[in-house]
């Protein structure tokens, strides 16, 4: 409860009509004693998609090699612990609430955004807490990002990237998309570019062109072909047959390869086959294609109907999701309860899922203020050419698949928010 009052008295901070800009979180960090200069090997992880499960990836074949890292993610899921992880385990309860009021203090109730805090405690306590390894996803974009403060690095990884989060943005186009996640990326350094759309591709090439960091890019440089039971990886250092990794999702395997990439071609860290095949198959994801197995809303659904959660908000991570539910079983109707925010693209979202899924249950994201209302989703659904209807609760739409299907699989999408909420009632 400590924690949670801190947390709402930062979010009053800064009036979101002031534009993003690098000075306050500079300015909060020089008043801190500069933490970002005390910070060594730091690996800076942007894009679109995929960025959540390359750290955890990369965090795991890093810890199996025998190092130590700090993570840090947004947003969190379950608990806001989950953004602060040091040295093999998150933040204790007490250590966060000390470490959020004296930043509170130091920042002495200045404008300042709640990311660009919150970022700066956690840079803070890094410096006091040195790993191997500092990890560090972005937010939204990267050039005004708040993660963006550091001089030197060793490596950028670029996730793939597609349209989302225009609100941020003038014209909201992939090309203004690109240069914001990439025109300022650290230079002499390495930079890792995922499997991307080619065209996107070919604009992050011309993009970063004149960096001089390293590139290390995905079917150039490092490529991974998928068999039954495994999969091979093969990068200029070698090829490795590896066992399939415990995420779901081809797409996932893409992920954790530029992961693999990272981990071989940062020369600073002795990492082997070993240590990837034991990491990969210990690899959690949660909120990213997850079944959900046991819990309390299996108590909603009959012993037949598949839960499948997955935090998916725009179109291009609807595309990965809706290839992995081409490889479900065809017998099965498949059936969405869908949450979604305010300001994300919802029907070229969902008209993804047209004939793929039988029908869209809208509900309200619990616990939210900037959802988009039920009615107005079940709308946009229906003009996709999808049935759709609301429900009043998460409780309430799966009963009311269960008892039309007992033998359904209930995909649960459309935020993160929603994800955590979903896991949270569980």
């Amino acid at each position: 409860m400590k924690i949670q009052k801190v947390l709402e008295r930062l979010l009053q901070l800064h009036p979101k009509s002031e534009p993003s800009t690098l000075s306050r979180i500079k300015r909060l960090l020089k008043n801190l004693n500069s933490p970002e200069n005390k910070i060594d090997n730091v690996v800076q992880v942007v894009g679109t998609n995929g960025k959540h499960s390359f750290c955890v990836s990369f965090r795991e074949i890093i810890e199996k090699a025998g190092y130590t890292c700090n993570l840090n993610i947004s947003p969190s899921l379950r608990k806001f612990n989950e953004r602060y992880y040091f040295s093999g385990k998150y933040i204790s309860d007490e250590d966060l609430y000390n470490l959020l009021t004296e930043v509170e203090k130091k920042n002495d109730n200045q404008s300042i955004s709640f990311h660009e805090v919150i970022t700066a405690a956690w840079i803070l306590h890094a410096s006091r807490n040195k790993s191997d390894i500092n990890i560090v996803e972005a937010g939204a974009l990267f050039r005004l990002d708040s993660s963006n403060v550091f001089k030197k690095n060793l490596c950028s990884v670029v996730m793939p990237i597609g349209i989302d989060h225009r609100d941020f943005l003038k014209e909201g186009t992939i090309d203004e998309i690109i240069y914001e996640k990439c025109s300022h990326l650290l230079n002499e350094s390495k930079i890792f570019i995922s499997q991307q759309k080619k065209d996107v591709l070919e604009k992050i090439k011309k993009n970063t062109s004149n960096n001089t960091s390293k590139k290390y890019i995905f079917g150039e440089d490092y490529n991974y072909k998928k068999n039954d039971i495994s999969f091979i990886y093969k990068d200029k250092i070698g090829e490795m047959n590896l066992p399939l990794p415990n995420l779901l999702g081809d797409f996932q395997i893409s992920n954790v390869s530029t992961a693999i990439a990272a981990a071989r071609n940062i020369n600073k860290f002795k990492v082997d086959e070993i240590h990837i095949k034991k990491a990969i198959t210990k690899i959690r994801s949660e909120g990213r294609l997850q079944n959900i197995t046991r819990g309390k809303i299996r108590q909603y659904v009959s012993e037949n109907n598949q839960i499948i959660i997955d935090g998916a908000h725009n179109p291009l991570a609807a595309y990965e999701i809706k290839k992995y539910l081409e490889n479900l079983s065809k017998e099965k109707k498949i059936f969405m309860i869908l949450g979604m925010m305010v300001n994300k693209e919802h029907k070229k979202f969902i008209q993804i899922f047209k004939d793929k899924i039988h029908s869209v249950t809208a509900v309200n994201i619990p616990n939210q203020i900037n959802f988009i209302d039920k009615e107005k989703l079940s709308i946009i659904s229906q003009s996709c050419g999808i049935p759709s209807k609301t429900a009043n609760s998460i409780e309430e739409a799966f009963k009311n698949i269960a008892n039309e299907n007992e033998n359904a699989i209930i995909l649960c999408t459309g935020s993160l928010y929603f994800a955590a909420e979903i896991l949270n009632l569980n």
